[in-house]
């Protein structure tokens, strides 16, 4: 089944060997994502990447493209309307990765603020979909009670961020080492709510450096 789902996809000129998906953040389009989609272009030569568009949704006389309705962090619902969107995303993933012929441990989701939100819920869904999950100034709408054992997660965060606030971001942190997840927080001073390059340029180094914990536990 293919999902209408419209992006912008930026390709190598050889065969893909990688697959990054991007997610913006609520009420803003792809177009948001191409500072770090040039970034990871940057790093990884031989990467496809591609950033699909949120969902289209009416709010206040206005259309917007938001992955799940953004009724405040503090929404009862949220972790079931997050949860709704995600065997979308998760269908729209398979599509890519068959289109490309990359596996699913050469995959990385990264996400901005409800983008990330929505990453960290497919992690906890589908455990192993992606190899990667970068999570930039969003936090899980739900905690998991049980931790991917074939997906590295990486948190990162600005310690100024006014919309989702950092020690939050720490707790979720402190809830994943508890569980022995294989994670990462980095935290970046005096950095807000948004994409910034310093958090762009530190995903990349996790992504170059970072050996998954499930490799080790093999040895």
């Amino acid at each position: 089944m293919t999902h209408n789902i419209a992006s912008i996809d930026l390709l190598p000129v050889g065969t893909p060997r990688q697959l990054f998906v991007l997610l913006h953040g609520g009420g803003g389009a792809a177009v948001d994502m191409l500072d770090l989609a040039s970034v990871l272009g940057e790093a990884f030569a031989e990467a496809a990447i591609v950033i699909p568009e949120g969902f289209e949704s009416i709010h206040l006389g206005k259309t917007e493209r938001q992955w799940f309705p953004v009724l405040g962090l503090n929404d009862e619902n949220r972790p079931q309307h997050v949860a709704a969107a995600v065997p979308a995303l998760a269908a729209f993933i398979r599509e890519q990765q068959e289109r490309f012929g990359i596996l699913q441990s050469d995959t990385a989701l990264a996400g901005f603020a409800e983008g990330a939100t929505l990453a960290l819920a497919l992690s906890n869904l589908h455990d192993g979909l992606v190899g990667r999950v970068l999570a930039f100034c969003g936090r899980f709408a739900a905690l998991p009670d049980k931790v991917p054992t074939l997906t590295t997660l990486h948190l990162l965060h600005g310690r100024t961020d006014a919309v989702v606030p950092v020690q939050e971001v720490q707790q979720d942190y402190a809830h994943l080492m508890a569980l022995k997840a294989d994670a990462t927080c980095d935290i970046a001073s005096s950095i807000g709510h948004e994409l910034h390059p310093a958090l762009m340029d530190q995903a990349v180094k996790r992504l170059q450096t970072c050996v998954p914990l499930r490799f080790w536990r093999a040895l």
